[in-house]
């Protein structure tokens, strides 16, 4: 593929900063080797020596004063070699990709979704991406005045026709010389952020050949991938990547941590070193503490404990899913209108009879004593009305969960009083 159609001028500017050059190089070598080159502080002069960590399952992690080293030193910005290499090995055992990709750590996979636009949008690109959408996405584009081409969904996810459609003005050989045709593609393949629904596998191949017909770069945010419904995971754009034009988006804030703040970004090796080069001067890297811990876990457990422990996050979140659609249907019925969620953390409901969620939300829920999230927080337009509401089962109790659709079915009662004409 040629990638110099993707990377914008900001980021073909970027150069290597030579003394992360030399980090990586000190990181890496034998300890024979005498370094007066580095600015590493002397780590003897940090008042940490080291760490046990307890587990919940009752059993505990030893950070050594070496290991502590590692943690609280600067690390090579693609990750400290330890964790990228599990990390590596843990995308090979689950997507297998078909090209050579490379791995880098990111503060969360939001830092490396942020960074990848960031090299990619030039003057008022265009996006092709769903709507609704992941705020944290849609927030990232607006300063830049992308283009965003909204896509439809279902229950099933992104809805093939709906991206030919967009793509309709163009035909796929324009690729080759029309600078300004759409060259992105957004989508978050399982338990959507709001809609909870996933890419059935046949769209995810249908979709993957439109990318492929029309030169299209796939940006594939996952963070629900280990929070799926299904007894097996549906292969990812990752999988069936022959072209290499897959950047992937893996995130532990839902199966580990939300505050370590550690995430990973694979793909292809030209597209990560922008990223790279953009980290160099940026974060530097990701904490090597988070690193470390998340290491040290991961060596701990293996992949077949990490993936049990997965598997426990799982049902989990599917026991939680069970449990408000139950109560949903008890108290929403005849109210609200929803697809059972086949993956995530969350309900997307359309409430029947109010046209626009948001106001009722912000005034009349607090009074209620009920919080959901207004379905235009997820539109790409500011400015367009929703009739949706986002509600979350991952915190609540099933006590709450009664409670708060009991709130939520008055409110909507007296909403519809309200908007009559």
């Amino acid at each position: 593929m040629n990638y110099g159609r993707f990377i914008n001028s900001l980021s073909a500017a970027r150069q290597a900063s030579p003394l992360r050059l030399l980090t990586a190089i000190q990181v890496s070598a034998p300890p024979s080797l005498i370094s007066l080159a580095v600015g590493m502080p002397n780590s003897d002069m940090f008042p940490f020596k080291e760490a046990t960590v307890t587990l919940r399952s009752g059993k505990t992690l030893q950070i050594d004063e070496k290991q502590m080293r590692i943690a609280l030193q600067y690390a090579p910005t693609p990750g400290v070699p330890a964790l990228k290499k599990q990390l590596q090995d843990l995308q090979r055992k689950m997507h297998s990709p078909p090209t050579e990709t490379d791995l880098i750590v990111t503060s969360g996979s939001q830092d490396g979704i942020c960074k990848s636009f960031e090299m990619l949008l030039q003057g008022k690109s265009y996006v092709l991406m769903e709507e609704p959408s992941y705020p944290g996405t849609i927030s990232i584009l607006r300063p830049h005045k992308a283009n965003i081409l909204r896509l439809e969904g279902d229950k099933d996810g992104i809805i093939p026709n709906s991206l030919l459609k967009a793509l309709s003005p163009w035909k796929p050989s324009d690729a080759k010389t029309d600078t300004d045709m759409p060259k992105i593609l957004y989508v978050i393949p399982n338990g959507g952020n709001p809609t909870g629904s996933s890419i059935t596998l046949d769209r995810r191949k249908q979709i993957y050949q439109i990318a492929h017909d029309y030169d299209l770069l796939i940006l594939e945010d996952d963070p629900y991938y280990y929070l799926h419904f299904s007894k097996e995971p549906i292969p990812s754009f990752l999988s069936m990547d022959v072209d290499g034009r897959v950047l992937r988006f893996d995130s532990f804030s839902k199966v580990l941590s939300a505050g370590l703040r550690v995430g990973f970004t694979t793909g292809p090796r030209t597209l990560l070193e922008r990223i790279e080069l953009h980290m160099q001067v940026s974060i530097l890297n990701t904490s090597a503490l988070a690193q470390v811990l998340v290491s040290q876990l991961l060596a701990d457990i293996g992949l077949d404990g990490f993936l049990e422990h997965t598997k426990n996050v799982q049902n989990f979140y599917k026991s939680q899913k069970d449990k408000m659609v139950k109560i949903a249907n008890a108290h929403l019925d005849g109210l609200a209108e929803w697809n059972e969620p086949s993956g995530g953390m969350f309900m997307w409901m359309n409430i029947l009879g109010v046209p626009d969620t948001k106001q009722m939300v912000a005034e009349r829920a607090r009074q209620k004593e009920v919080l959901l999230a207004p379905g235009s927080a997820f539109m790409t337009d500011p400015l367009r009305t929703s009739s949706y509401v986002r509600a979350s089962y991952s915190l609540a109790s099933e006590e709450d969960m009664n409670k708060g659709f009991e709130r939520l079915a008055s409110l909507i009662r007296e909403e519809r009083q309200l908007v009559k004409p």
